[in-house]
């Protein structure tokens, strides 16, 4: 092709679908410049999400499309910017946090936590800067999960530095306790330290802070979504029905709150057997998907469960940490990057583009 128009190059984008966003590279506003000289294109992609692993592969997509319609001098740029993006009205965004992802269940004992802080892993793999807050005040599991003790530090004695486990920033009740110490505390104490525990501690310049909530969709659910800013939920469930049936429970008490799902995880979607590899769907199947559907919501992904995945955590040593190359791992990333892009395409906060206005007495 001798010459190129940069309305033929947007045709032929616009039929280019991002997997994780599930929109075309136009309409979703991810290609941020087209420069043509000649016959030469240059095409620079800006991803609204973390993205190490889907880099090439997008660069490959985009290239073979245009090739195959002639244009063959070319060069194609991916990148990803991180912004942050709306929460709750009435509620503000954290100090140097752009966005809080709540990570939520109907009832306990779905794999939760476990899924929490790999997926906060699995985000920072894709790039990004995160941390993970340990909601469950009466239950927390983070400081094992990560292989983690001891008192945070603090230099002002009034607020605390956030402990540091394979790079992710963390704070829990559970570095201020014993790990048998019972919380026999009421709701409104638990709000109060959670509180605290979230805006006391200085959280590092995070592109997702990942909270990890306690299971349920009580009163103390409901208080801390409004309280606290959460720019978008996960669910996690498992297909049998008992647990989708309180899974659409949270995802209602979301909506209550006017806070966006960005989809819904099945974990233990089938077993594999550490002896000879056999898959089996013990809990069901299909029924994250059912879930998704009925409420038109995405399937962001289907976790096994495996042996390695619980023994990780258990021992302080979390999948995605541990076994970067591991399929499982890459599970995890690819759930990570279709919820950073579910987020992206939400509204974007701009309450720091404006100019605030002071009354001064003259």
């Amino acid at each position: 092709m001798s010459t190129v128009s940069r309305e033929q190059v947007e045709s032929i984008l616009s039929g280019i679908i991002d997997p994780n966003s599930n929109e075309d590279l136009i309409s979703s506003k991810s290609v941020k410049d087209i420069t043509i000289n000649g016959s030469a294109v240059t095409v620079a992609v800006q991803l609204g999400y973390p993205a190490a692993g889907f880099k090439q592969e997008l660069t490959d997509i985009v290239t073979t499309a245009l090739a195959e319609q002639g244009i063959s001098d070319l060069n194609v740029e991916v990148s990803s910017k991180i912004v942050s993006h709306s929460v709750q009205q009435g509620v503000q965004l954290l100090p140097n946090v752009k966005n809080t992802i709540a990570v939520a269940s109907g009832k306990g004992g779905v794999g939760k936590s476990t899924t929490s802080i790999n997926l906060a892993l699995a985000l920072q793999a894709e790039g990004a800067t995160v941390g993970i807050l340990d909601a469950d005040i009466y239950g927390p599991s983070q400081p094992r999960m990560l292989g983690l003790k001891g008192k945070p530090d603090t230099t002002d004695g009034k607020t605390v530095e956030p402990k540091v486990s394979y790079g992710v920033q963390s704070m829990s009740i559970g570095y201020l306790i014993e790990e048998d110490t019972p919380m026999i505390w009421r709701g409104p104490m638990v709000t109060g330290a959670l509180e605290q525990l979230l805006n006391d501690t200085n959280w590092q310049d995070l592109d997702y802070l990942i909270i990890d909530l306690p299971p349920g969709t009580g009163d103390i659910q409901l208080t801390l979504c409004q309280k606290i800013p959460v720019s978008g939920a996960v669910i996690v469930t498992t297909p049998q029905d008992i647990a989708l049936l309180d899974a659409r429970k949270a995802l209602k008490m979301f909506e209550k709150v006017n806070v966006p799902v960005l989809g819904i995880i099945e974990n233990m979607s089938t077993h594999i057997c550490s002896q000879c590899g056999h898959e089996e769907h013990i809990f069901g199947s299909g029924g994250g998907d059912q879930m998704a559907k009925q409420y038109d919501v995405d399937l962001l992904g289907s976790l096994p469960l495996d042996i390695r995945i619980r023994e990780g955590v258990d021992n302080g040593k979390p999948t995605v940490a541990i076994e970067p190359d591991s399929e499982i791992t890459m599970n995890y990333r690819d759930i990570a990057r279709r919820t950073a892009a579910k987020l992206a395409i939400q509204s974007k906060d701009y309450t720091n583009k404006f100019p605030k206005i002071v009354i001064e007495n003259n």
